[in-house]
């Protein structure tokens, strides 16, 4: 089993490595309720379906490699809807990349994969547990041996767990295997078009240049903010024109809605409060006369925290708790009280207090016979020897076992659920002196310890601690869903939910553009059937009443107020950003205006102009944005004019990001950096290599691929 403790050691590295290599799969079980029969699609790619059952067999292909790389068997809400979006998200990549590839010819041969095999340095095959870091390079041998064991235990026919585990590593390099092929290809296509893209001696003296060549810079500006926004007058055509311009930034790729909801959070009332704090008025009345077998007591409770007999520092306890220790006496009980941090009503009873040590050395060993009648008696006769003089180490070697010594701290046991044997073990180590040999008899068989060493002495608690959450009753949560459901009869439409949300005490929130390829709406979990609901609505309509949240805590109600179609977003949907932008050009306009118009000539003249600001920027380059403080805004255009003015020189007014500003150039430096030309292509060769990386954006919107996920999950 060392072999899958390693892959689970290397799970998480493994799966970011894959994420960048290639455009990997990966599982879910919640794709498990599609069942064969089903022949509906869950989208579509270069005009072909991609049936359910397809993808199904790739997920749950990818759901046992996460499973063992991880060694998780469940996963929550968040995790599996990030292994959806992952999952579709290199699905569609690996398809794009592999019609283009036939298209053109482009294959992965078996020689390319087994070479990558031979040469065991690839980053897949380097995470693996068949990876051996002495010799650098990927353990064919190792590989060969799990393979050839998975087919001898196969082929027996009879069932051991040797089996199963050797099919799982089987299966795990059956998917490395495969995204071998898929990030070759990939890595090939890539290489292709990145051989497009080439630099040049001159491209790169200018690259060089525009990094090395720093200026000095004294900026004076008037703001746009200086210009009253009433001075500005927008005509209709200028906004048309505007948009025909930059119409192709306000297209839509896919297919979004408007929405308008309300989201109410069931809270206790009230009478919930009293309710709870009456019955923490009997438990601490029980608490008081309660003098042994706290644990059941506490249990008995149904407290947020439990009772264990064991003496824990004052970190194990809840902050609240932890902070009345030494305000309370031991045997009495604190409370009840209300802790307004954790929403509980809290009581509390310091049962014992000692000063004793934090952390134990100590050695053992397990005594193992065949005959488990025989286990007890050999044990107690080892003891014996043990205390008699015989060598601890050597009497544990005799049992297979080492016997070396390890440091056991509170912070090893504190806040985990333990078990009885746990208790046991612990309070047994406490108990014991330094250098006592003393044994303890476990579910597992006797175990024979001795404690070598003891530090950090420090005071402990036995605290008996009943921490109660308030929570809503069954009769309020009735309640609230009655009210809600009433205002959803009385408002059946967008524009009354919109009228009377406010009147009725609940808060109207809005989204626009949600996508189906979202997996909740407004960050409130179990919300998949109201964003199913939003796409299959028409404008205005409102939806039933759903229950939501983690434990259906929550009452949801949403409303369509929009459909945006796939193609150009409308003028009037983008309007207000054009009329910023029209807005801020004739203040410009404005400004530039009345510079001329003042006569200025030198750059004292500018600066103190009405309204001006003026700063000095030190070290500007081409190649870097210029931040300019007192305009709160960088400003490209200041580094583009200081690597082409000459000295001392003053600009012509310039519109800037946040004002008109006038520049000039005072100083110059170069700096101690030697030009290679060898080494600039090969820098903006990775840059140029970055950018033909996008090329899987181009080819997405080539595509035409449609997303149905939302209607099956």
């Amino acid at each position: 089993m060392a072999t899958l403790q390693k892959i689970r050691s290397k799970g998480p590295l493994l799966l970011i490595v894959i994420g960048f290599a290639l455009f990997a799969f990966i599982a879910t079980d919640a794709w498990r309720i599609f069942r064969p029969q089903m022949s509906q699609d869950v989208g579509e790619i270069n005009g072909k379906s991609i049936p359910i059952q397809q993808y199904q067999d790739l997920i749950e292909e990818y759901t046992d490699v996460v499973k063992l790389t991880s060694g998780m068997t469940t996963l929550t809400e968040e995790q599996t809807n990030q292994i959806k979006d992952e999952a579709w998200r290199n699905y569609i990549n690996n398809k794009l990349v592999e019609d283009q590839a036939q298209k053109i010819g482009l294959t992965v041969t078996k020689e390319e994969i087994q070479s990558i095999i031979n040469e065991g340095s690839h980053p897949l095959l380097m995470q693996t547990p068949f990876y051996n870091p002495q010799t650098g390079t990927f353990d064919q041998d190792g590989l060969k041996k799990v393979l050839a064991d998975y087919a001898r235990y196969t082929q027996s026919g009879i069932y051991t767990p040797e089996i199963e585990y050797y099919g799982m590593l089987a299966r795990y390099w059956n998917f490395i295997e495969k995204n071998l092929i898929q990030t070759r290809l990939a890595e090939k296509y890539q290489a292709l078009i990145s051989q497009s893209l080439k630099s040049n001696p001159v491209e790169a003296g200018i690259t060089f240049d525009g990094r090395v060549n720093q200026s000095d810079v004294l900026l004076a500006a008037i703001p746009y903010s200086s210009v009253p926004d009433s001075l500005i007058r927008l005509k209709e055509s200028e906004l048309k024109s505007l948009y025909n311009k930059k119409k192709e930034q306000f297209r839509r790729y896919a297919e979004t809605r408007n929405i308008k909801y309300v989201d109410v959070q069931v809270t206790p009332s009230e009478e919930d409060r009293a309710a709870l704090q009456s019955e923490m008025v009997e438990y601490t009345e029980q608490l008081h006369n309660t003098h042994t077998d706290y644990t059941n007591f506490i249990r008995s409770t149904a407290s947020d925290y439990p009772y264990v007999d064991l003496y824990y520092t004052r970190n194990a306890f809840p902050a609240d708790v932890a902070a009345r220790l030494d305000s309370t006496s031991v045997g009495e009980v604190y409370g009840p009280y209300y802790n307004a941090a954790d929403n509980t009503f809290n009581t509390f009873k310091i049962v014992s207090k000692a000063h004793m040590p934090d952390s134990v050395e100590v050695r053992q060993f397990m005594v193992i016979e065949s005959d488990l009648i025989r286990q007890q008696a050999v044990a107690d006769s080892v003891l014996a020897v043990l205390k008699a003089g015989a060598d601890f180490e050597e009497v544990a070697q005799a049992y297979g076992q080492n016997g070396e010594s390890r440091w056991i701290s509170s912070q090893d046991y504190e806040g985990a659920e333990l078990s009885g044997d746990d208790v046991k073990f612990i309070h047994t180590l406490s108990s014991l002196n330094t250098r006592e040999i003393g044994s303890l008899s476990l579910i597992q068989g006797p175990v024979i310890m001795q404690v070598l060493n003891k530090k950090s002495n420090q005071e402990k608690y036995k605290v008996a601690v009943i921490k109660r959450t308030v929570e809503y009753s069954k009769a309020t949560y009735d309640r609230m869903y009655n009210e809600f459901s009433q205002f959803i009869a009385a408002n059946p439409t967008i524009d009354q939910l919109t009228a009377n949300a406010e009147e009725a005490g609940y808060r109207l929130l809005e989204r626009n553009d949600l996508y189906s390829s979202e997996h909740m709406i407004g960050g409130v979990r179990g919300t998949k059937d109201a964003l199913r609901w939003v796409f299959t609505a028409k404008p205005g309509e409102v939806s039933n009443l759903y229950e939501v949240g983690d434990a259906n805590d929550r009452l949801f109600v949403v409303a369509l107020s929009a459909i945006h179609k796939e193609g150009y977003t409308p003028l009037s949907e983008v309007q207000q950003q054009l009329k910023a932008e029209l807005i801020r050009d004739k203040k410009a306009e404005k400004i530039i205006a009345d510079m001329k118009a003042s006569g200025a000539t030198s750059f004292e003249q500018y600066k103190n102009m009405e309204n001006a600001v003026s700063d000095s920027i030190r070290m500007v380059t081409f190649s870097a944005l210029a931040y300019v403080s007192v305009l709160r805004s960088s400003e490209p255009l200041v580094g583009a004019y200081a690597s082409v003015a000459e000295l001392n020189q003053l600009s012509r007014p310039i519109q800037g990001n946040s004002g008109v500003m006038v520049l000039q150039v005072y100083g110059r430096e170069k700096l101690n950096d030697t030009f290679d030309v060898t080494t600039e292509k090969e820098t903006l060769g990775d840059t140029q290599a970055r950018m033909a990386s996008r090329y899987i954006n181009d080819l997405y919107l080539k595509a035409k691929v449609k997303d149905n996920r939302y209607l099956f999950f």
